[in-house]
C-alpha cells in the first residue's frame, strides 16, 4: 500500500470516529437489524453535515477515479445513502449523475435507475458503506443489465468481511474503499477511544461476526 492511501484511510478513519459517524463498543455490543452482533457501528450519513469531511470523501473518490477508471462516463450513487456523495463527486469531476433504487418504482415509468443511462456508458458505483457487499452489488449488477457497464464500486468504508472480498470476486467487479476497518482499529487504538487488549477480539469479529458475543 503507498504511503498516500494508507494517510487518507486513516485520516477519514479519525474523522468518522470524531464526527461519531463510527462507535466502537466492544464490551457492549450492538444488535444489527439482521441480528448480528457487533462491536461496531457506521452511520456514515453524519458526514453530510460536516462540510470539511463531505468535501475530503469527495475529492478521495475524485481521485481514485482519476487514477483507476478515467474512463468513466457517469456516477451512479446507490440509494439512498450513497446519493449525496455520488453527487458531490459528478460535480468534481463534470460528469453525469444517476441514481440506483434498491427495488423498481411501483408507480409511473416504474425505473430502478434515475436519470439518463445510456447503453454502453461507463460507470462508477458510489456507496457509504460495505458490509457483505450484497446491496452494493445488487446496484453494480442493475447497470450491467440495464446495458451500460459497471468498472467499480468505490465506498467510504468497509468492514472488510471475507465474504464480501468473495461476492465482488466472484462477479468480476472490483472494490475500492477510502477507509476500513483495519484503518479504524488502528487510529481508535492510537487515540486510547479502545484499550490495546481488545484489538483481538475486535480483529476476531472481522474474521467470524457471526460467532461474535458467543460463549
Amino acid at each position: 500500500m503507498n504511503e498516500a492511501k494508507k494517510q487518507l484511510e486513516e485520516q477519514i478513519a479519525s474523522a468518522l470516529l470524531e464526527i461519531g459517524a463510527v462507535a466502537l463498543r466492544p464490551e457492549e455490543p450492538f444488535t444489527w437489524t439482521s441480528g448480528l452482533k457487533s462491536p461496531i457501528y457506521c452511520d456514515n450519513r453524519l458526514t453530510m453535515s460536516h462540510p470539511s469531511i463531505r468535501e475530503q470523501i469527495a475529492e478521495g473518490f475524485a481521485s481514485l477515479i482519476r487514477e483507476k477508471y478515467p474512463q468513466a462516463e457517469v456516477i451512479a450513487g446507490t440509494a439512498t445513502a450513497g446519493i449525496p456523495h455520488a453527487a458531490w463527486v459528478a460535480q468534481k469531476l463534470n460528469l453525469p449523475m444517476i441514481y440506483i433504487r434498491d427495488k423498481a418504482k411501483g408507480h409511473g415509468k416504474q425505473n430502478q435507475v434515475e436519470g439518463q443511462l445510456k447503453p454502453g456508458q461507463q460507470v462508477v458505483v458510489i456507496e457509504d458503506l460495505i458490509s457483505t457487499g450484497g446491496s452494493s452489488l445488487k446496484a453494480a449488477l442493475v447497470v450491467n443489465e440495464a446495458g451500460a457497464r459497471t468498472l467499480g464500486v468505490a465506498a467510504i468504508f468497509s468492514y472488510q468481511f471475507p465474504k464480501a472480498a468473495a461476492a465482488f470476486a466472484e462477479h468480476g467487479i472490483p472494490l475500492d474503499t477510502l477507509s476500513n476497518y483495519t484503518a479504524l482499529l488502528d487510529v481508535a487504538a492510537a487515540k486510547g477511544i479502545i484499550a490495546h487488549d481488545q484489538l483481538d477480539v475486535l480483529r476476531k469479529w472481522r474474521e467470524e461476526p457471526e460467532a461474535y458475543g458467543q460463549a
